[in-house]
């Protein structure tokens, strides 16, 4: 198959999905999912943890580059299996069939319908912060706001992608503005200010300052969600990861370079808000309505991201059978998945009435943590096999693949050491709850998946 038809692979069950996305939606993709709200809070977070001016900048500049492993192992998966739902595929190649359906599966019951509600419920707020409005209003607002995105991207998509270039664009300008003024304001005194009381010191404080970046920076593999719909994924996969880590790298090293020499590190660790805090001395008693409409423009842009891709891995899962099968289909005039679409978003509506449950559920990260490792030791696995042709080879891939892995795990110690007996509830219970599904739709579609089978049986033999 030519790279640069507009077909998605059939034998990955996109028959009906078009490659309509180009290079610069795919770069949108990543950055617009991951730069969020996520970095206004956690300049503060990792000033506490990391103590001191200096560390605090190092841990986002390392924390960034050792991001670069884990894009370029997944730019060689994608580029070998350029289809949608990401992990579902990589698993499906190495044999590991529940971690298959379970990717969509803890997806679906702890980060996807949630992640699209909290994004609402923020923008809600922030929405709140200049009309007044009460819990049940912003409640409101974020039903309508996740009602209009879900009809934009379903219905339109290509126009939604160019609302999602555009709404990235116009985030990203104020960022690099930020980051600017910023610049040329700081006190070269705050560099050197005195270590934060209570923080770690030496290595150990610059390492758990590195891991509290990691939340900042996930949500650069995107693209690889919708890889079966992006355009010449040889050349724009690629270009896409590589060029999300290092854009988001430098705006991420460069706000907290500014923020730390606007104002005292101490004070940027103990604020809420430590960005508003930090340009309080540039902007004054306003700074705090520039964040707040700063705000507002990121977290839209992600609550449409959000809802533009993640309903790809439940699609994908349907059309490998290990769904419903009919949140695998694919609307004849619209060619989006529909019902996929519609059940995330209706679910995550439902979330917005219970935001406490959200909350409870996040907890539900320690196993997504665990399976993004799997998915980088499916590299290991998956290059043995016939039908493995990536068009870009990550450079000296086993030792990047390891690195892809170590930080990961980091994250998941400390997200256990931080809350150790919630995060082995939520992984038994979504551990245990998957298993009934697993074989339900193993026997309810065995059809479909035999089917799957044969086709990619045929094709690995006819590629060996």
């Amino acid at each position: 198959m030519s790279e640069k038809t507009n077909v998605a692979p059939q034998t990955g069950g996109e028959k009906h999905l078009v490659r309509r996305l180009g290079l610069m939606s795919a770069i949108v993709l990543g950055v617009g999912t991951t730069v969020g709200s996520g970095i206004f809070s956690s300049v503060g977070e990792v000033a506490k943890t990391a103590g001191t001016p200096l560390f605090t900048i190092l841990a986002f500049l390392i924390g960034g580059l050792i991001m670069i492993p884990q894009n370029l192992c997944y730019t060689e998966l994608m580029t070998a299996y350029p289809e949608d739902g990401l992990f579902i595929v990589y698993f499906r190649e190495a044999k590991w069939y529940f971690l298959s359906f379970f990717g969509g599966w803890s997806c679906f019951i702890a980060t996807d319908p949630v992640g699209i509600a909290i994004m609402a419920i923020a923008v809600g707020n922030y929405l709140a912060y200049f009309t007044g409005w009460g819990g049940m209003t912003v409640k409101l607002v974020s039903v309508g706001l996740i009602i209009i995105f879900t009809l934009l991207h379903m219905i339109k998509m290509e126009a939604g992608a160019k609302w999602q270039n555009l709404i990235t664009s116009v985030k990203i300008v104020p960022f690099i503005l930020l980051v600017l003024v910023g610049l040329f304001n700081v006190n070269s005194a705050n560099y050197s200010a005195p270590i934060v009381d209570g923080a770690s010191t030496g290595a150990m404080a610059l390492i758990l300052a590195i891991a509290a970046t990691t939340w900042s920076y996930d949500g650069m593999q995107t693209c690889g969600t919708m890889a079966g719909e992006i355009k010449n994924p040889g050349r724009n996969l690629p270009i896409a990861l590589i060029g999300t880590v290092l854009l988001c790298t430098a705006l991420y090293t460069g706000l907290s370079t500014a923020a730390v020499g606007l104002t005292d590190v101490s004070v940027l660790a103990g604020s809420d808000a430590p960005i508003a805090t930090a340009f309080e001395g540039v902007f004054g008693a306003v700074s705090g309505k520039i964040a707040a409409v700063l705000a507002i423009v990121v977290v839209t842009g992600s609550l449409s991201s959000l809802i533009m891709f993640q309903a790809r891995v439940q699609y994908k899962a349907a059309t490998e059978g290990f769904w419903w099968k009919s949140w695998g289909k694919v609307h004849e005039q619209w060619k989006t998945p529909y019902v996929s679409m519609l059940w995330q978003s209706g679910v995550a509506i439902i979330f917005v009435f219970a935001s406490s449950l959200s909350a409870l559920l996040g907890y539900f990260t320690f196993i997504c943590l665990i399976r993004n490792i799997l998915t980088f030791c499916t590299w290991f696995k998956v290059r043995k096999n016939a039908n493995y042709h990536p068009t870009w080879k990550m450079p000296v891939a086993p030792l990047m693949t390891v690195l892809a892995i170590v930080p990961t795990m980091i994250l998941v110690v400390t997200t256990f050491i931080d809350s150790p007996v919630p995060s082995l509830i939520a992984a038994g219970v979504g551990i245990f709850s998957a298993i009934p599904f697993y074989y339900y739709f193993k026997k309810a579609n065995a059809d479909i998946i035999a089917e799957k089978a044969a086709e990619r049986a045929a094709l690995e033999a006819s590629q060996s």
